[in-house]
């Protein structure tokens, strides 16, 4: 049993790793199909290359810029509303893990203890725990639909909930005491995370500095010499330049974002 365990959670962490265009947007909090996303893509794309257009008056330059919308805007709008549905999600699960908890000890079922997740406590937590009755009321057992959760919310913590419920299930054990620990786990998390967070904003605020200062230079020249600094537009050695610019501050901002992102 623990090895079809072990073969699903394997299976369910390479699905989270490479989640598809549907899972990412649900995880995004999005009720959104394939055509809706692709529509709202393609309307990116055409507003991001008139707006290239009307600054640089460069077709080709227009062009980039429509690529970008379309390719890239999208997708960075997608994941900044799941880091910030993750966030939510993480402030509140310890207190619905401590509600499962205490509705145990007094004698609840775990169904009921789910059901009082699912309507009293705060969105993200309320509609996930709402999925994960309805999928029991479907018939699919306890633990499976606890693990489903991950799927859906791709953190670690979610994940440690569902593994703690399925084992209670498959093997049994003091389900309380094994979810007061995982409360215990997950607020020392938040703690940590709060720490490191504190630590690394000197950096951050560092990388910002750095990554702003370009723009503020450049709008600066703008009000001062605005015939100077247009032939970076109006050129096409200056369009050259200006495209080879943002190439290397995008590709600083990442490293600038991958020396300061710690996971815990």
């Amino acid at each position: 049993a623990f090895k079809d365990f072990e073969a699903k959670q394997e299976a369910r962490d390479k699905r989270t790793k490479t989640p598809p265009l549907s899972l990412r947007l649900t995880q995004a909090g999005l009720d959104w199909n394939r055509k809706t996303y692709l529509l709202f893509s393609l309307g990116l794309s055409v507003g991001s290359a008139l707006l290239v257009f009307m600054i640089s008056g460069n077709p080709l330059v227009a062009l980039g810029g429509g690529v970008i919308g379309f390719l890239g805007l999208p997708t960075w709008i997608v994941d900044k509303l799941r880091t910030r549905r993750q966030k939510a999600f993480l402030e509140e699960l310890p207190t619905a893990v401590d509600l499962i908890v205490r509705g145990i000890r007094s004698g609840l079922p775990l169904g009921d203890c789910l059901r009082m997740v699912a309507t009293e406590t705060k969105e993200p937590v309320k509609g996930e725990f709402r999925q994960v009755i309805e999928a029991q009321h479907l018939g699919m057992p306890v633990g499976e639909a606890c693990m489903k959760l991950y799927e859906r919310m791709p953190v670690q913590e979610a994940n440690f909930f569902g593994i703690v419920i399925a084992i209670q299930q498959k093997a049994g054990g003091n389900l309380s005491e094994a979810l007061g620990n995982l409360s215990k786990v997950l607020r020392d998390r938040k703690k940590m995370k709060a720490k490191i967070a504190a630590m690394s904003m000197e950096a951050k605020s560092s990388a910002a500095i750095i990554g702003a200062l370009p723009i503020v230079v450049a709008g600066l020249v703008y009000l001062t010499s605005p015939n100077y600094i247009m032939l970076l537009f109006r050129t096409s050695a200056g369009n050259v330049i200006v495209v080879g610019g943002l190439i290397y501050m995008a590709v600083g901002i990442m490293v600038m974002k991958k020396m300061i992102d710690f996971d815990i």
